[in-house]
């Protein structure tokens, strides 16, 4: 439960006649690309660094979320995004109950209705159940979603699609080599990317792995890249999987993986990382959207997605069905088929991105203006 102590100094409002958005989290690249590229739009308040924060880049736990801060502090709008994990729905209902106190709406974008990180939907149905009532407008990524947003909670939700996560200028040299490739010969390498990381809850790659080694060993020119982060994968890690790393080994030994064991990579790596793969399996359970697709399609590699969540509501994907109950093996074989009978280099529309986040940008800007009743 959140006190009324301050957790923050309060900081006078930005001088300036748009609109002042208090946005959970603002500085993450999902939020960053909800602007206009010219930095025009609402102003987003930076994220306040926590008590006892190693940086100032680190938002976890967001101090936005305590009711104290929103008593401190001046803006128009809420914007909640994620990182209410951590918070308990009574913390949640004092946030709420103070943002009302105050006269401020709150917006809610659901990227999650069922959370990646918890083996059990129980916390985050209730973390829901909370939000999505109380919000003043509600925004969700995909058609699916908002379905069952509506289902669940007889809400409306704006349906606004992911905009780019790659950098626009990465992007464009992302799409000079995709071009290269496509005049290549067919007969080129293909090579089939499977991420195991750090193995969040919603993540099941142990029965896919038996199933592409298979798949691949029958297909000429193809690899199966396996790459993974040492704390998984090596038995000193923090969650070592000594099931999982032995397949590995086993099938890197035999020369049908390509394994790869790293730390974590920064942003300029896992563009590089994800740009040489031609297409990634992505190994979800249960989950709802995904910024990893969204990278994918910004650098041009395909996606082999799970039948769980909306992500064919996201983009062009071929499907597999995976969810918390079955894998239907054949149909993960066929999806690696199709991808290397069909094995071209994806087209990358830089300029349709730019255009869509000018148009993600607008939607929000309608959003908040619906909300804030012409404050200014």
């Amino acid at each position: 439960m959140t006190t009324g102590a301050r957790t923050a100094p309060s900081v006078s409002r930005p001088r300036t006649g748009r609109l002042v958005i208090a946005s959970v989290p603002a500085n993450h690249a999902y939020v960053r690309h909800l602007a206009p590229e010219d930095g025009s739009g609402p102003v987003r308040l930076p994220d306040p660094t926590p008590p006892g924060a190693a940086t100032t880049q680190q938002w976890w736990p967001p101090v936005m979320l305590d009711a104290a801060w929103v008593e401190d502090h001046d803006f128009d709008v809420f914007h909640l995004h994620f990182g209410f994990d951590a918070r308990s729905p009574a913390d949640l209902e004092e946030l709420v109950a103070a943002l009302r106190r105050r006269g401020k709406p709150l917006v809610f974008t659901v990227h999650d209705l069922r959370n990646p990180h918890h083996l059990d939907r129980e916390a985050h149905d209730r973390h829901l159940d909370v939000l999505v009532p109380a919000a003043d407008a509600l925004i969700t990524l995909t058609k699916g979603a908002a379905a069952e947003i509506r289902a669940r909670w007889g809400r409306e939700a704006v349906v606004v699609p992911h905009p780019h996560v790659v950098p626009l200028d990465v992007m464009r040299r992302a799409a000079a080599v995709r071009g290269v490739l496509g005049r290549e010969p067919r007969h080129r390498e293909l090579r089939i990317g499977l991420h195991v990381k750090s193995l969040r809850a919603g993540m099941h790659p142990h029965p896919l792995l038996p199933v592409l080694v298979d798949a691949v060993r029958d297909l000429p020119g193809a690899v199966l890249q396996v790459n993974g982060h040492r704390d998984v994968l090596l038995p000193d890690g923090s969650r070592y999987d000594a099931e999982l790393a032995a397949a590995l080994q086993h099938h890197a030994a035999r020369g049908e993986v390509d394994l790869r064991i790293h730390d974590f990579l920064d942003d300029d790596a896992l563009w590089a990382y994800l740009a040489d793969l031609d297409v990634s399996v992505l190994p979800y359970r249960f989950g709802t959207h995904s910024g990893w697709l969204e990278a994918c399609r910004d650098l041009g590699t395909a996606v082999i997605a799970p039948s769980c969540g909306y992500y064919a509501d996201q983009g062009p994907v071929l499907t597999y069905e995976h969810d918390e109950d079955h894998l239907d093996a054949a149909s993960l074989v066929a999806a690696v088929r199709e991808v290397h009978a069909n094995h071209a280099a994806v087209p990358i529309d830089v300029d349709a991105r730019r255009r869509q986040r000018a148009q993600v940008a607008t939607a929000h800007a309608r959003v908040y203006d619906s909300v804030a009743g012409g404050r200014r």
